[in-house]
């Protein structure tokens, strides 16, 4: 294993050195093309995933196999909570960077079972970092969301925006471990970058997540529920986009004002940053629908329904601060994104998926 940087090296030296990198939620949707990018760029990769069972395991299951066909891949499977399961599968790989991808996710179902925010996002985010610390790893990468932003209403959202207003449960978890990312990053010096995703969707995508649900009933004759009636708009980011921006974060080592960029995020006191990861362009969920029926040769029967609780009508990635850190900028069109999944979903599971729930693959969602 090549030699760990020392702090007077420079970020570019640095990315030549981080070979190693640990990634929590590799079974989950986003941990597994993240790993499928890293191990074929010759990264030695460690993953770490629960499996619960918030949607169908075998769905896990089935990305985790994939990834362990790999010769540069390894895995443990215990929760995030389990700390000392986490230190023990940190402590053994030695990584240079750990990706912190694995929460449990949802807006909705945080209204449900709020419990289950504070045991994965807020504990096991905290045994992540202090199992960076303990390691001293030359980067950290952590998962947020878009969902942060609340209630604020300036669009395009950038990183600088106040986020002090989230309207879900979920989201005010993720706001919770921006603040503790920084505070560590400013008392143990850790280099941290926390990235803020934009609705992601793509191939191996969640069953709970809306694209999935309407092509299983668009597919299955069934009617879709449109909230709002629907007058929402959607920042849609594919899912390869983003695992590319994630991969060049990696490099973009955040240290002191010396690292700074155009409109940068990067705190006054600690070497921590946060950046969004965005397609830039807010897509009206009628126009999503639309590209579902063109990929998939089927109208939709939509059944209009009220906003939900903790939704919020808009999101709309400001990703400048992406491409003047790496150079690059998230490009698949919603069209052509819709349709590489929806081919995916038909080749995975069948034309004919039947009705919603009943061949096992649509249960609600996980914590990877």
């Amino acid at each position: 294993m090549p030699s760990r940087a020392t702090p007077t090296s420079t970020p570019e030296r640095w990315a030549e050195r981080m070979t190693r990198v640990f990634i929590t939620g590799t079974a989950g949707f986003i941990g597994f093309h993240l790993a499928q990018l890293l191990l074929a760029s010759g990264f030695a990769v460690a993953g770490y995933d629960g499996m619960t069972d918030y949607y169908d395991v075998r769905l896990k299951q089935r990305r985790h196999a994939m990834l362990r066909a790999h010769p540069g891949f390894s895995a443990t499977e215990a929760m995030l909570e389990d700390f000392a399961a986490l230190q023990r599968a940190v402590d053994g790989f030695s990584p240079d960077v750990i990706v912190h991808l694995a929460a449990q996710a949802g807006v909705r179902y945080s209204l449900e079972n709020p419990r289950a925010y504070i045991d994965a996002n807020i504990v096991g985010t905290f045994n992540v970092m202090e199992c960076a610390r303990a390691q001293q790893v030359q980067h950290l990468l952590l998962a947020s969301t878009s969902s942060v932003y609340g209630a604020n209403t300036e669009m395009p959202y950038a990183e600088t925006h106040k986020a002090d207003t989230p309207m879900s449960f979920y989201a005010a978890t993720k706001k919770a471990t921006e603040a503790m990312g920084h505070c560590y990053a400013h008392l143990h010096r850790i280099p941290t970058t926390m990235f803020r995703f934009f609705t992601v969707y793509g191939p191996w995508g969640r069953p709970d997540m809306a694209l999935s649900k309407f092509t299983r009933a668009i597919l299955a004759g069934e009617p879709i529920d449109v909230y709002n009636h629907g007058q929402m708009w959607r920042d849609f980011t594919y899912v390869d986009d983003l695992v590319r921006g994630i991969r060049l974060l990696i490099d973009a080592v955040p240290g002191g004002p010396e690292t700074a960029v155009e409109g940068d995020s990067l705190s006054p006191v600690a070497p921590y940053r946060v950046v969004n990861i965005g397609n830039s362009v807010s897509v009206r969920l009628e126009d999503f629908i639309a590209a579902i029926e063109a990929a998939t040769g089927r109208k939709a029967t939509r059944n209009y329904m009220a906003m939900q609780p903790g939704d919020v009508p808009a999101t709309w990635a400001d990703a400048r601060l992406l491409h003047a850190l790496t150079g690059y900028r998230p490009q698949t069109d919603v069209q052509a994104g819709v349709a590489r999944f929806v081919a995916w979903f038909v080749a995975y599971h069948g034309q004919d998926a039947g009705p919603s729930g009943q061949d096992g693959h649509a249960v609600s969602q996980a914590r990877c």
